[in-house]
């Protein structure tokens, strides 16, 4: 029994590894792709696999054996006390960017997240992942049309661009008393790497010079999440409550901030790197509190309502170069965000041995959230509905989950 463990904790060790390697591959390509990347760490992603994101992104109150929930780490318990569970998710963006008249479009695909789980002894339980946690993907260029500057320079363009991401690497253990109440904590590890580039000036005249700025920004830092989750039986549903809490992260690494002037030679203005642990303004990822109520009847339907409140307001972004970006008529600033979601499953027969679509989990949800930052005080409110199947393979707790996202971003200025 012994071996058997040391084995599964050493394959869990390597599947994660290989997880890492193939999420930080990605960083050469875009991973997310919108002008509001520009800002901050970029977008963040929503956490979650497949099986949460198909019912809106919900999770914390879910206990159900046959799928890793990563919303929550107390339900880590809710699995057979025998089996051991992998999650492998991918996702694929198709995004559409209007502004007045003109319209542009980009599509992605990425890693979601790489999960494995299995016991440890009676009630408890352990898993190990990776998944992205933010994304930083533009790039837009604008030409300059004054004639009387453009007699003289010919053409002049400005162009920016951006890629990276930053990752969440985790580990959780659960325990679960009375068959009721189950307790969960997750050490969590943030790193990535983000790039910014900028050229305001670019002439096709080489008798004047061009001007390249550029920002490297490494990440890496440490925090912890807490999950709790209790189920009591009413007649013949069962009704589910939960709660997390992850600590605020205090983010170290450095930004290599460089200036150069192209011309005829090319010359360094500018070649500091900053050490955002020794920053007199430190930067910090938000803290995040969340709860959530579901009721379900046995492995028939499942519907759940989710709260989560994060706290940006000190993350110091808006004072560390790379991160704030000053532009004409409006202030960057980091602030409170939150979210309101709800999704609800339903399975015609799970154990149907006639009809193979009767044993298909069928999700939808619906979401509203606001995002961490603001412009002159105004945050971006996003709104979208999902939906989702998951086909069995071989048994119920085996399956492929194909879901979709529809959703919009607003911004008023």
């Amino acid at each position: 029994m012994l071996k058997q463990a040391i084995k599964r904790i050493l394959f869990s060790i390597i599947l994660t590894c290989a997880g890492a390697a193939a999420a930080l591959a990605q960083n050469g390509a875009y991973s997310g792709y919108s002008p509001y990347n520009l800002f901050g760490i970029g977008d963040l992603f929503d956490q979650g696999n497949a099986y949460t994101m198909t019912m809106g992104g919900v999770g914390i109150a879910s206990r159900n054996t046959r799928y890793i929930n990563l919303l929550n780490p107390a339900a880590v318990t809710a699995r057979d006390s025998l089996s051991f569970m992998a999650d492998f998710s991918l996702y694929q963006g198709n995004t559409i960017l209007r502004q007045g008249d003109k319209t542009s479009a980009n599509n992605l695909f990425n890693l979601k997240d790489i999960v494995i789980s299995f016991p440890i002894y009676r009630s408890s339980a352990m898993m190990v992942g990776i998944m992205p946690y933010s994304t930083t993907g533009y790039k837009y260029s604008m030409y300059i049309d004054d004639p009387a500057l453009i007699s003289q320079t010919k053409d002049i363009n400005s162009t920016a661009m951006g890629q990276g991401s930053t990752y969440k690497l985790f580990v959780a253990a659960g325990v679960t008393f009375w068959n009721r109440l189950s307790l969960g904590v997750e050490g969590i590890h943030y790193f990535g790497n983000i790039t910014k580039q900028f050229y305001p000036r670019t002439f096709t005249n080489t008798s004047y010079s061009s001007l390249e700025s550029s920002y490297q920004i490494v990440l890496k830092g440490y925090t912890a999440k807490f999950g709790l989750q209790y189920e009591q039986p009413i007649g013949n549903v069962t009704l589910g409550v939960g709660a997390t809490y992850t600590m605020g992260s205090n983010i170290n690494g450095y930004v290599t901030d460089t200036r150069l002037s192209k011309g005829a030679t090319t010359d360094t203005l500018r070649y500091k790197v900053d050490t955002l642990g020794r920053s007199t303004v430190p930067l910090r990822f938000g803290s995040e509190i969340g709860v959530g109520i579901t009721l379900k009847s046995g492995q028939r339907w499942r519907a759940e309502v989710d709260y989560t409140l994060s706290d940006w307001t000190n993350s110091g972004m808006s004072s560390i170069g790379g991160l704030a970006v000053a532009g004409d008529g409006f202030q960057f600033t980091t602030t409170k965000a939150q979210a309101l979601r709800a999704g609800f499953e339903y399975i015609p027969n799970a154990n149907d041995v006639r009809y193979f679509y009767r044993r298909w989990a069928y999700r939808a949800g619906v979401f509203w959230k606001q995002s961490y930052f603001a412009f002159n005080g105004i945050q971006q409110d996003n709104i979208g509905i999902t939906l989702g199947i998951t086909m069995p393979v071989f048994q119920l707790s085996n399956g492929l989950t194909f879901g979709m996202e529809f959703g919009k971003k607003r911004h008023k200025y």
